[in-house]
């Protein structure tokens, strides 16, 4: 008699595939074995074969006519059917190991995995491993990942708009959060880059969050411009300038660090440098540059300004001097100091203006004053991000004006990786509490074409970020547009729906395994089912992700167009939508009553 998991015998090998003549025994469908029910036959099902003492394992890649061996081709006119299997691993004795160090036999029995098998393959849950959702082809079987592979070998979530990836980053970051025994894991770190401000509610129990315009229970977001990359900030900041000036400009900065850097600790002022993060006054820099640019003196020795009303840094009031005489006539031009930044200058005095860059122009207590001191310096930052008492941040960038957001998420980056590297052999550093961060809507800043600070950083996490404890998610609906370099890193692929050719091809290039066949059912994926292969996975797996309770789901739903549309009209204030415009917030008209505009 044979076994209820029987499905077939072995009919060819060729390499990692592995023909099998189908039992005419078994019908593709539902099987129920011990109570549990297991789809039988169908693309993407694991398959076991024994071989004595150990058991190798596959994945279904074909089913039908396609999957029929061509010396076989007449067994279509006989009836049978065949399909085409992907071996991946093998269990010696009682570990499940990649790879396969002997290959089946011609008429080798071929079985359906059952959930002893995956609980011989998976392993104890307390050993590394997180739940994140059930077996596509038999959903009373959970799937765990391995969270150690998950974090350090970095990975990605990929998915067209609409296949459930918001709520599947939502749900795993919440099964990260989770110890073996469900409670939460207080000591765990993660950094989840938010652009379309999706996340805040959805893990605003497990988070801290950081918006520009908070509300309740929510952090204003501060940025310190003084923090982030100097040239990369100059360049926001005051646009294109000649080597002359901009050196001459990063000469000013230098000093201006170096006049507060006495008795911080860990700063030796014989070896401060441009980069070394620490406040300075903006305004006061403008003000030492813009004197030089507009002055003039009274007499041909230099020695008396012209000087009709002074300037006040801290409003941004620029001096006035009189107009340079004709030809030698009095008053004379000023020849001391001067850079040719006029324009420059203007620009960074209308950035410093504009209110839509307070959270990192004027942040706050970490705003220095005149003389470069700050009530709040770099380790109130740091401990604000990374010490706070929940396992996530979710720093929401919704608010960030898109002409700054490239540069930002670079300098954040920056900062995060610099602070983890440097104090990697500290208990607050990367290794003894590694950080996980999480980069959505990644095609916007991470294109292959795009050079900026972003990817720049990016780059370094995914190739040194393993070593210091700094991992790295990349989530986005166009992999085809992300640099090869950072995807080629991921050592995790989490594939969602994608329907998209270009997008399909780069995830089948990207597979570790040779499982094509499963790669072909990407465009046909329900919502919030995905394919997981990779390092965290211990075979490529079919899932349908855990779905967050009702409530802690980002927000990311689609309108319902014909609910809405059918429904009587409320009254309408475009006063209150003019204002949220203006105000930059979309909860504007939530968090106050609208105001005459």
């Amino acid at each position: 008699m044979t076994a209820p998991t029987f499905l077939g015998r072995v009919g060819s090998i060729a390499g990692s595939t592995v023909s099998v003549r189908q039992s005419e025994s078994v019908a593709s469908g539902i099987a129920i074995i011990a109570g549990r029910s297991y789809r039988v036959a169908q693309v993407g099902s694991f398959v076991r074969i024994p071989q004595g003492y150990h058991d190798l394992y596959g994945v279904i890649s074909e089913v039908g006519a396609q999957a029929t061996p061509e010396a076989f081709a007449d067994a279509r006119q006989r009836g049978e059917s065949w399909m085409t299997v992907q071996l991946v691993g093998e269990i010696v004795e009682t570990s499940f190991e990649r790879g396969i160090s002997q290959y089946p036999g011609v008429n080798d029995e071929v079985h359906l995995v059952t959930e002893d098998d995956l609980g011989r393959i998976y392993g104890a849950l307390d050993a590394g491993q997180i739940t994140i959702g059930r077996l596509a082809g038999a959903e009373s079987i959970p799937v765990r990942i391995d969270l150690d592979r998950l974090v350090t070998r970095h990975s990605a979530v990929l998915g067209s708009t609409g296949s459930g990836k918001s709520t599947t980053v939502s749900s795993l970051l919440r099964s990260i959060c989770k110890a073996a025994d469900g409670k939460l894991s207080l000591s765990a770190r993660i950094l989840l880059l938010d652009i379309h401000g999706e996340y805040g509610d959805a893990l605003k129990s497990v988070a801290r969050v950081f918006r520009v315009n908070p509300s309740k229970d929510e952090q204003p977001l501060h940025i310190p411009y003084w923090a982030l990359d100097p040239e990369t900030l100059l360049d926001f900041l005051m646009g294109p300038m000649s080597e002359a000036a901009y050196t001459g400009v990063l000469e000013k900065i230098q000093a201006a660090k170096l006049s507060v850097a006495s008795g911080v600790p860990g700063v030796d002022v014989n070896a401060l440098t441009i980069n070394t993060p620490l406040p300075f006054s903006l305004k006061q820099l403008w003000y030492e540059l813009v004197d030089p640019e507009y002055k003039t003196w009274a007499d041909k020795e230099r020695t008396k300004p012209a000087l009709d009303e002074a300037g006040d840094p801290t409003t941004l009031k620029p001096p006035k001097y009189q107009v340079p005489g004709v030809g030698s006539a009095a008053p004379f031009i000023n020849q001391t100091n001067v850079l040719g930044i006029r324009r420059q200058l203007t620009q960074l005095r209308s950035r410093l203006l504009d209110r839509q860059y307070d959270f990192m122009l004027h942040p706050g207590s970490w705003e220095p004053g005149l003389d470069g001191k700050s009530e709040k310096d770099l380790p109130e930052l740091l401990e604000a991000w990374f010490g706070h008492d929940k396992p996530i941040t979710v720093l929401d960038l919704s608010g960030v004006p898109s002409q700054v957001l490239l540069r930002l998420i670079g300098g954040i980056l920056n900062i995060t990786y610099e602070a983890l590297f440097w104090g990697r052999n500290l208990p607050e550093g990367g290794r003894s509490r590694p950080e996980l961060v999480v980069m959505e809507e990644a095609h916007r800043y991470l294109g292959k074409d795009l050079d900026n600070p972003a990817r720049a950083m990016v780059q370094r996490i995914v190739k040194e970020g393993r070593k210091f404890g700094v991992g790295a998610m990349i989530v986005s609906q166009r992999p085809s547009e992300i640099d090869e370099t950072i995807l080629s890193q991921c050592g995790t692929l989490i594939a969602l729906r994608l329907s998209n050719s270009a997008d399909q091809t780069r995830v089948r290039a990207a597979l570790p395994d040779s499982l094509g066949g499963l790669v072909e059912t990407l465009p046909v994926l329900r919502t919030g089912e995905a394919i997981i292969m990779g390092e965290a996975a211990r075979l490529p797996i079919r899932c349908r992700i855990n779905l967050p309770p009702d409530g802690e789901r980002p927000n990311s739903e689609d309108p319902k167009v014909t609910e809405v549309w059918a429904a009587t009209r409320v009254g309408e204030d475009y006063g209150r939508l003019a204002a949220a415009w203006r105000s930059q917030d979309p909860k504007w008209g939530q968090v106050k009553k609208p105001e005459k505009v």
